[in-house]
């Protein structure tokens, strides 16, 4: 792999993880929306499905 695509793996994942965790607080500030350790593994499948295929290109 090049040093291009490490660099965009590693800012992919940062994206997604700061993404996953402003969802999971907003979550757990309002419970009555749903629950946040749900919505922090959806979102993490989701962005994992986003994700990999960029990746392993």
């Amino acid at each position: 792999m090049s040093t291009i695509v490490l660099l965009v793996a590693v800012l992919l994942v940062s994206v997604s993880v700061l993404v996953c965790g402003s969802l999971v607080y907003l979550a757990y500030r309002h419970p009555a929306s749903r629950e946040p350790l749900l919505v922090g593994l959806a979102c993490a499948a989701v962005m994992t499905s986003i994700v990999t295929p960029i990746v392993t290109r």
